[in-house]
């Protein structure tokens, strides 16, 4: 066969994977579970840490960053992403405008996992170190707990300076400091 002749194989290409992140310290917990999980996709990475500062600092979701979001989506399909998945918890509602924004896939950090701790029961506890998380990790919660039909008792909480832990590089310490909340 010619060097430059198609093939009677049909090609078939991994999905092209845009890890959104609104915190540097997410890129490499996500990427190492990519690497684990789900190798053969191929991603690539967009961050933005000033959304993670914005809403630390306006203290609510505002209509400028739903539309950061819109924007970050829109970017990532261009690129040819097969789906975008976001990586911060803290922004479900920009999220949720995003998703109507492109004709892919665009994906919350936590909706799997929340739907799976339904299995085991009503009563449920997270723990999150971003605290502007604590609202959109709520409304999820409540939004799917509404769609099945189920009053989750839910126990939520902060565990206080395991971000700053992480972000000065102490893994041992976040850890400790999630365990102990």
């Amino acid at each position: 066969m010619a060097k430059n002749a198609p093939s009677n194989k049909a090609t078939v290409r991994s999905p092209r994977i845009a890890l959104v992140h609104a915190l540097s310290v997410s890129v490499a917990p996500i990427s190492d579970a990519f690497a684990a999980h789900w190798p053969q996709a191929r991603t690539f990475n967009l961050m933005d840490d000033s959304l993670s500062v914005d809403l630390a600092a306006e203290g609510a979701i505002t209509d400028a960053m739903t539309q950061r979001f819109i924007d970050l989506s829109r970017y990532c399909a261009s690129t040819g992403a097969s789906a975008v998945q976001f990586t911060c918890s803290a922004f479900g509602e920009c999220i949720d405008a995003a998703r109507e924004a492109v004709d892919i896939p665009v994906l919350k950090p936590d909706e799997a996992m929340i739907e799976e701790a339904f299995t085991y029961g009503p009563r449920l506890g997270a723990v999150v170190t971003f605290e502007p998380s604590v609202q959109s990790v709520c409304a999820q919660i409540d939004g799917f707990s509404a769609k099945i039909g189920v009053r989750p008792q839910l126990d939520l909480r902060v565990a206080e300076g395991a971000l700053d832990a992480l972000r000065a590089g102490d893994v041992a310490q976040h850890d400790r400091l999630i365990a102990q909340t």
